[in-house]
């Protein structure tokens, strides 16, 4: 049965259609750069009269562990975030990637790729093209018109042009992903799905509207639309927050050794992810009482951002 939550009693619109969600990777606990993304989408899904879900990443199965999801609901339980529906595990749902997948495949929208990370490296080399540390290297399309005798590997989505989208926090948003990202993957070389199919997938599955996610996601943003509309599934509204930076400036990650969040004293490691949302401090002695009051801070914070349509 849904939990019930106190703070759902403040909103600011009736939209009972409203369904967000929060999705982490299960490769460690939460950090405080994640608690912050999981308080915006909480608060969000309440301040619009809607549902929150608590979805597990772990499509990733090698990276990810079923310790850490466990741990991630607990630190989630203790902050009084609570999904409404039963959570779901992407681990469990190949049988719904696989169609999604073969239908873009018979469309000619997708395609088999032979080609390793080094035989991509090697191609922008040879054009004397540098690398640029952290960045991603474009595809260069090189199986877009068959294999060549290369065995297949990766399924990839083809993609070409720009895709414009509005976020409800940074405003009007441009990618061209030929350019800037090249064709991507969509099942890998090791027969995992990748994160652009399933997290698409689900979020039509889960009827979700409102993405509401960290800053560092938002480059995903273009291929997700991209691949909404190649399967002819809604694209949900998108809403990037702010980063918690580690000490050199770089996002803090399990990567740069983030420290899980200490929840010895929940209602503070709450304040600590509202500050960085910009919600003034608040005085309440309980979590249900705190989260009452951040739903009406969001609410007014939210109602600030000019009113966008997507494209």
């Amino acid at each position: 049965m849904p939990a019930v939550h106190t703070a759902a009693t403040t909103t600011i619109a009736t939209a009972p259609r409203y369904r967000g969600r929060f999705a982490p990777s299960p490769t460690g606990p939460l950090h405080a750069g994640s608690l912050v993304a999981a308080l915006a989408s909480w608060l969000d899904a309440r301040a619009h009269g809607g549902v929150w879900l608590l979805r597990i990443e772990d499509v990733d199965t090698p990276r990810c562990s079923p310790a850490a999801a466990r741990t991630i609901q607990q630190q989630l339980d203790a902050c009084g975030l609570r999904s409404d529906e039963v959570v779901v595990w992407q681990s469990t749902r190949s049988a719904a990637y696989d169609p999604a997948l073969q239908r873009l495949l018979a469309a000619g929208l997708a395609y088999p790729c032979g080609c390793t990370r080094s035989a991509i490296e090697a191609h922008w080399q040879a054009l004397g093209v540098v690398h640029q540390p952290d960045s991603e290297r474009i595809y260069p399309g090189t199986c877009r018109n068959g294999l060549h005798g290369q065995p297949a590997r990766a399924v990839r989505l083809r993609v070409d042009g720009p895709i414009d989208w509005t976020d409800r926090r940074l405003g009007p948003q441009r990618q061209d992903l030929g350019r800037e990202v090249g064709d991507f993957v969509l099942r890998r070389a090791d027969g995992l799905w990748a994160y652009q199919l399933a997290v698409v997938v689900d979020d039509a599955a889960q009827g979700i509207t409102q993405v509401v996610r960290g800053e560092d996601l938002a480059d995903n943003t273009a291929r997700q639309i991209a691949l909404q509309r190649a399967l002819q599934l809604p694209s949900p509204g998108y809403l990037h927050t702010p980063l918690v930076r580690a000490a050199d400036g770089r996002k803090l990650s399990k990567q740069n050794g983030a420290q899980a969040l200490d929840l010895r004293d929940p209602l503070a490691a709450l304040q600590a992810a509202a500050a960085v949302l910009g919600l003034p401090e608040l005085s309440s002695r309980t979590v249900p009482d705190w989260l009452a009051g951040a739903v009406a801070g969001w609410a007014g914070i939210i109602a600030g951002f000019a009113t966008r349509s997507d494209p």
